[in-house]
């Protein structure tokens, strides 16, 4: 596996010039691209750290969930993605941190924990892969290890369209609309209490709950005749 070269907490409160300008563009683009548009982010903590659970549609994701919030977001991502020649060295650029899907690395774990502890958000993927079809897959249990090790809440986030507009496969985008929803947050306080009685098990359906509810509430706002 790809070695996390940070374990310390990176200062990442503060975007750099080039970002915001990265960012700039990006919004101008994706807004006539994709006629791209998100609600919710205040529902994501102003200073404090916390663990942004999203479905998994696109490679876009990342960027999709980024782009709306005034602060950076360190993902956790597979380790092969750093061997792309670009893709790798933005990521360690960006703080990405690097996660084995054969083994979950404790150097990985004690990176994004680091983060969280210092009031970053650090973003994960719990399916573990994209979506064929643009359905909410069954969550990987691996991210419950941050939560029993972390005081932290977490934040639902639900993308809808992006699987049109860059789907399994695809090299290029397509002009396909895309809507991302920040749901309301499941409290460090009552995560603590599922952890605390041996509940995981439920709490890893709560999650994936949430996390469908927002996509369902994304995918109703881009297509108003959907029902799910």
């Amino acid at each position: 596996m790809a070695e996390v070269t940070q374990v310390s907490p990176p200062r990442r409160n503060r975007r750099n010039f080039l970002w915001i300008l990265f960012q700039w563009i990006l919004q101008a683009f994706f807004a006539i691209w994709l006629r791209y548009q998100s609600r919710g982010k205040e529902n994501l903590p102003a200073e404090s750290g916390g663990l942004l659970v999203s479905n998994h549609q696109s490679f876009l994701d990342p960027l999709l969930i980024g782009l709306p919030l005034s602060r950076p977001v360190s993902f956790m991502a597979r380790d092969s993605l750093f061997r792309i020649p670009i893709l790798g060295p933005f990521m360690r650029y960006e703080f990405v941190i690097p996660i084995s899907r054969r083994s979950a690395s404790s150097q990985s774990f004690r990176a994004a924990i680091l983060n969280i502890e210092s009031g970053n958000y650090v973003g994960i993927f719990p399916e573990g892969t994209r979506t064929t079809d643009g359905a909410v897959q069954r969550f990987k249990p691996g991210f419950l290890a941050l939560l029993r090790r972390t005081d932290c809440a977490v934040y639902p986030i639900g993308i809808a369209g992006a699987f049109r507009a860059l789907p399994r496969g695809a090299y290029f985008l397509r002009p396909r609309s895309v809507r991302v929803v920040f749901g309301e947050p499941i409290s460090a306080e009552l995560i603590r209490g599922y952890c605390e009685r041996g509940a995981e098990k439920e709490l890893l359906e709560l999650t994936h709950q949430r996390v469908v509810a927002c996509q369902r509430q994304a995918e109703s706002w881009l297509n108003p005749d959907f029902t799910s």
